[in-house]
């Protein structure tokens, strides 16, 4: 007969194994390890700043409308009415895929909220038209605006295409009709007059207007002077090259709210080191868009 004491009758509780926890694969961390460092240092600079967006272009990466599926990423987990720091790097690109952008994160936060541009290297062209949307510009000795000067591609006699200035074209014209208007009979101010045509001239003035418009409207919305601003920005007999640098000192002078740190500010440090890590990260004809929870490359 058995005892009832016998251990063999205690009855035995099994106890519930835990879950092992699900962690990134060694392999997958290592292909990922610049991905891991560049969001750490944007959680670094996030400890005394708001949150971070990056988006940097390569110089064959213009503004298009494909980055809006960059930018909505970014904005996912942002509450509204939260403070926003942009990183922004971009050759220039459509205006209205500019337009776009800059009202997607001015929507973010809010017509009241604050939001500060960085511009580590360069943001020209309709790069500078998204910058106007800021309450603030943070600069340094290696920032540079750009004149506003949009370009328009057309093809040449041999089907290739161009990009043509769409002020210096403007420009041209007025010279051209205002010497047709005051020696109607000289023959080189007939053929040069009749180069232009009509429909492109008329094509060309709404580009332009449109870009000015804007400007005015985002610099409205600042309480900025908002008409001498954009006049500067479109003027092309001080900016002659679409290329041409404004530097912070120029940006600030204009009217332009600007924030100034000296490359050897700590926190202008960070945001280099940060855009050195995100340019490495990229081709020519690519563009980044990244934060601490985001990060795609198209």
């Amino acid at each position: 007969m058995t005892n009832s004491g016998d251990v063999d009758d205690v009855p035995q509780i099994a106890i519930p194994q835990q879950p092992r926890a699900i962690e990134k694969t060694p392999m997958f961390t290592a292909m990922n390890a610049a991905r891991y460092q560049r969001q750490t240092l944007i959680r670094d600079i996030e400890v005394n700043h708001p949150k971070l967006l990056c988006y940097v272009a390569g110089n064959k990466a213009p503004i298009e409308r494909i980055d809006t599926l960059g930018f909505v990423d970014m904005l996912h987990n942002i509450s509204p009415g939260d403070p926003i720091d942009l990183m922004l790097h971009t050759p220039g690109g459509d205006v209205d895929a500019a337009e776009k952008l800059i009202t997607l994160v001015r929507s973010a936060t809010g017509e009241q909220g604050q939001l500060r541009i960085i511009v580590p290297d360069y943001a020209k062209s309709a790069g500078t038209l998204m910058a106007l949307g800021a309450n603030s510009i943070v600069m340094s000795e290696s920032s540079e605006l750009g004149p506003i000067d949009p370009q328009v591609s057309l093809k040449d006699g041999n089907g290739h295409d161009v990009n043509h200035s769409v002020l210096t074209y403007l420009n041209a014209y007025e010279e051209a009709k205002q010497a047709f208007r005051e020696a109607p009979d000289d023959p080189a101010n007939c053929i040069t007059f009749e180069r232009f045509d009509p429909t492109m001239v008329r094509k060309f003035n709404s580009v332009r207007n449109r870009a000015r418009t804007f400007a005015e409207n985002l610099l409205k919305r600042r309480g900025a002077n908002f008409s001498k601003i954009a006049s500067e920005l479109m003027n092309i007999s001080t900016y002659p090259s679409h290329g041409q640098m404004i530097g912070w000192e120029a940006a600030r002078n204009m009217g332009l709210t600007v924030e100034y740190l000296p490359l050897q500010d700590p926190t202008w440090r960070k945001y280099w080191a940060l855009y050195c890590h995100l340019r490495l990260a990229i081709e020519s004809d690519q563009r980044i868009f990244e934060t601490n929870f985001v990060s795609l490359i198209m």
